[in-house]
Parts: structure tokens; sequence; C-alpha cells
């Protein structure tokens, strides 16, 4: 394998209003549909071997929209869900700054921790980098894989994959709907060829 892409999902209801996923199984927006399927000419020009997806499906739907258009195999794989936001999950920004007053703060500068009940953006991309782990220790003969997964999975992986310090992880910014980011791989060592990459915004 020679090129990683990864592919956030299109606007969710969530997203819509200003809540955070994380597990919660949240579904498309139509404006999400139309993410998906405006992006589909970029990423159709990567010429993917394989997608594989997030079991959550917003993940999934985006991905299908892909699959479908281009006839490329669609896998499954929950190590690529979204960070698990523990008690926060469901709540907007200003709920959780009312309980839990100055955690987010505290969250997005440090990679190491985790809300409460919850994951740090290191245990997810430990996760998903088993993903990538067992791609490149495969045997299918795989040019361009494409992963459809989430904003912060999708940070913390890159950020992982490029060996970046960790205190320097909370750096890289977030990913926009339907953006994404492109990896290339050579001589064992991953390299950023794109980030927050996309059609729109």
């Amino acid at each position: 394998m020679r090129r990683l892409v990864l592919w956030r999902h299109g606007e969710t209801d969530y997203n819509a209003a200003g809540r955070m996923q994380g597990h919660l199984d949240s579904a498309l927006t139509e404006v999400g549909w139309n993410q998906a399927r405006f992006a589909v000419p970029a990423l159709a020009r990567f010429e993917p071997d394989l997608v594989i997806a997030s079991d959550l499906r917003r993940a999934t739907d985006t991905a299908t929209v892909l699959t479908e258009a281009i006839g490329v195999p669609l896998r499954i794989d929950k190590r690529l869900r979204e960070t698990h936001l523990g008690e926060w999950q469901g709540r907007t920004g200003a709920e959780v700054d009312v309980d839990y007053p100055g955690d987010r703060a505290r969250w997005r500068v440090d990679a190491t921790w985790a809300p409460p009940g919850g994951e740090s953006r290191v245990e997810v991309a430990a996760r998903a980098a088993e993903v990538v782990n067992d791609l490149l220790s495969g045997d299918e003969p795989l040019e361009t894989v494409l992963l459809a997964a989430h904003g912060g999975l999708i940070t913390a992986l890159t950020a992982g994959l490029l060996a970046l310090p960790v205190e320097a992880w909370p750096q890289l910014g977030g990913i926009h709907n339907c953006h994404w980011v492109e990896l290339s791989r050579r001589d064992g060592v991953w390299r950023l060829n794109a980030y927050n990459a996309g059609m729109y915004g």
C-alpha cells in the first residue's frame, strides 16, 4: 500500500445541532448526503482499490455513496469508530462546559487526556493504526486504500502515522465534513500530501 486517503463523513443531524457524537449512531442530513455525492469525482481520481468504513452509519452511508458510484469493494471495521466521548456524548459544548468546567479546553491541548468514561486521542490512534498495520502486513495487492471515518479519528491517526510528538498533536486542525487527508508511504515512512482537502469550504 502506497497511499492512504482518510475521508470524514458528511454532515449529520448532531453536527447540525452542535452536539457531540462520539459512538452515538447519528444520521446524515440531506446536506451530508449531498456533500458525499459532490466529493465522489475528486475521490474517484485516487482510484482506491478498497474502501474501509467505520461501522457507525454516518461513515458507512458516506462510504457507500462512493463505492456504489465507482464499483469499489467496501469493508466495515468498528476500529474506525469515532473517539468515545464518554459522558459528553449527546451534549453540546455549552452543556459540557457547565458540568465539566475547563475540561474541554484541557482535552483540546492534551492528546493523552480523555473525557470522563471516554478515550484519549492517543488511544483512538492506536486502534485505528491496527487497521493500517493489517493492510500493510496483508497479501492483497493494494496501492490505494480509502478509510471512511470521523474527524477526531482522522486527526489522531494522521498524527500517529506521521510520528509527530504527542505534545504536538493538538496543532493539527479539525477536518470538515466530507473533507479528507492524503498520505503516501515510501521507504516505510508516511508523508502528508494533503490535509483537510475538499471540494468546498
